[in-house]
C-alpha cells in the first residue's frame, strides 16, 4: 500500500537515510515509490497502516504519514486518480467526522481558494459532521509548486494516518538543557544521529567524545543504555555539581546513563570484545578545538608530583599532559576501534568536517570491515558544510587488531 510523508523543511540530505534506519531497525520492507530530496514529500510503499505508524512515530524530520489516495499533475488528473484507487474506500468514512486540510508548498492558498478546492471533493459523499478539533479523519490535499508559479506542478490527496516525533523537539532544546558548553550538539541533530545509528531498547551506545552528553541523551531518550568518555576531565566531571549526569536527571533517564569516564580512543580502559550496539560520536576538529590525545610531545614518562602528600596524578582537578593527533589518523582509531568493539551489523556515526585545516578534502573513512551506509550533507553555507558518515560492522570475527595502548582494564 502507497503512502505519503509529509516533510520538515530541514536536513532534506537526510530524510532518505533516517526513514532507511528505521525500516530496517524495526524490520518493516520499506520502498520509495517517489522520492526528490528538495521535495517536501515523498510516497513510500509499506505492509500496511500498523507499519506506517511505527515508521512515522520514530521519525525526527517528518510532520506526518498519510494513506495515499491520488495524485496527479493537475486536479482534473488527481480526481480521477482518487476515484480508481479509493472508490471503494469512500464509504467507510462516510458518517466518520472529518475535515480538510490544504497544505500548499511555495505558494500561499486564500481561504476562498482554499474552500474552492476542498468543494471539488464533495463527490467522496462524506456525511459525519465537519469537525475542526479532534475529527475521526483528517484529509489533506498538498500542493507542490516552483517558485513564483501558482498553477501546482504535483497534486497529493491523502487520509492522515499518525504524526511523528517532532513534538520532542521542544523538550530537548538546548535553551532548556542544565548541563552545556559551546560544543553542545543540537538537540534536533542528536535526536536524528540516534535514529540513524539505530537507538532501541536493549542496546549499549558508547560516545567516545561526550562532551556534555548531546548524543547520549538522545539515545537514552529511544531507550538505549549509554555510557561515555572524554579526554577533557572537566566536561565529564562538571561544574558544581552539574554534570552529564544532571542533564540525565533532568529527563528522568538515569536508568539508561551506564557512566562516564577520562579516556580517550588510545587510551581506553574498556575490555576488547565486541559488545556495543552504537557508537555515536562528533569529534572535535579545526584550531579551535585543538586535537590532542594523552601522553607527553616528546613521548617519555613524568616524575610523579606530590602535593599536600597526595600524587598529583590522582586528584580530581589534574588535567592530565596531552599531545598533538591528526585528524586523519583519528578517524583510523575510531574505524579500528569500532570493527573491534561494535557487534556485527551495529552501526558506528561519524560527525566529520568536508575538509581539514589545510582545506584539504577529506575522504570519506572507508575500512575492510565497515560498509558505508549513507553519508549525509549538513551545509553551514556556500563554502563549508560538515557531513555524517554511517558505517556498519560486517562479519569481523577472522580480524584480529593490534590495540595502540598496552594493557586493558575491564569494562
Amino acid at each position: 500500500m502507497e503512502y505519503l510523508i509529509r516533510f520538515a523543511q530541514i536536513h532534506d540530505s537526510f530524510r532518505r537515510a533516517e526513514l532507511e534506519a528505521l525500516a530496517d531497525l524495526l524490520h518493516i520492507h520499506l520502498a520509495f515509490s517517489e522520492y526528490n530530496q528538495y521535495s517536501p514529500h515523498c510516497i513510500i510503499v509499506l505492509p500496511d497502516e500498523a507499519a506506517a505508524c511505527a515508521l512515522i512515530q520514530r521519525s525526527i524530520l517528518s510532520q506526518g504519514i498519510y494513506e495515499l489516495w491520488g495524485s496527479g499533475s493537475t486536479y482534473e488528473e488527481l480526481h480521477g486518480n482518487i476515484a480508481r484507487r479509493t472508490s471503494s474506500q469512500w464509504r467507510i468514512y462516510q458518517s466518520s467526522s472529518f475535515k480538510f486540510e490544504v497544505q500548499a508548498f511555495h505558494i500561499r492558498r486564500s481561504l476562498a481558494e482554499q474552500a474552492e478546492i476542498i468543494q471539488s471533493l464533495a463527490y467522496l459523499g462524506f456525511e459525519g459532521p465537519i469537525q475542526l478539533k479532534n475529527p475521526e479523519q483528517t484529509f489533506s490535499i498538498f500542493e507542490e509548486c516552483e517558485w513564483g508559479i501558482k498553477e501546482p506542478k504535483r497534486i497529493h490527496f491523502g487520509r492522515f494516518i499518525a504524526g511523528s516525533s517532532r513534538t520532542i523537539l521542544d523538550k530537548y532544546t538546548l535553551k532548556k538543557r542544565k548541563y552545556l558548553s559551546t560544543t553542545s550538539m543540537d538537540s534536533e541533530l542528536a535526536l536524528l544521529t540516534a535514529n540513524l545509528t539505530q537507538a532501541a531498547p536493549g542496546k549499549l551506545f558508547y560516545d567516545p567524545f561526550v562532551g556534555t552528553g548531546s548524543f547520549s541523551i538522545a539515545s537514552a531518550h529511544f531507550g538505549a543504555v549509554c555510557m561515555g568518555s572524554d579526554i577533557d576531565g572537566r566536561a565529564v566531571r562538571g561544574k558544581k555539581g552539574i554534570n552529564i549526569a544532571t542533564n540525565f536527571q533532568q529527563y528522568r533517564l538515569e536508568d539508561k546513563s551506564l557512566d562516564n569516564f577520562l579516556a580517550d580512543l588510545t587510551h581506553t580502559p574498556l575490555r576488547q570484545g565486541k559488545f556495543l550496539d552504537g557508537i555515536i560520536c562528533d569529534p572535535p576538529y579545526g584550531v579551535r578545538e585543538g586535537l590532542k590525545v594523552l601522553g607527553s610531545r616528546d613521548g617519555s614518562g613524568k616524575e610523579v608530583v606530590w602535593i599536600d602528600g597526595q600524587a598529583a596524578h590522582l586528584q580530581d582537578k589534574y588535567i592530565p599532559p596531552k599531545k598533538p593527533y591528526s585528524f586523519e589518523r583519528m578517524l583510523d582509531d575510531i574505524l579500528d576501534f569500532a570493527v573491534e568493539s561494535l557487534v556485527d551489523g551495529a552501526r558506528l556515526s561519524l560527525w566529520m568536517p568536508t575538509a581539514n585545516d589545510e582545506e584539504v578534502e577529506l575522504d570519506i573513512p572507508t575500512h575492510p570491515f565497515l560498509e558505508v551506509v549513507s553519508v549525509c550533507v549538513q551545509p553551514f553555507n556556500k563554502c563549508t558544510s560538515r557531513i555524517i558518515v554511517l558505517l556498519t560492522s560486517t562479519d569481523s570475527s577472522r580480524l584480529t587488531l593490534k590495540r595502540h595502548n598496552q594493557g586493558h582494564g575491564v569494562f
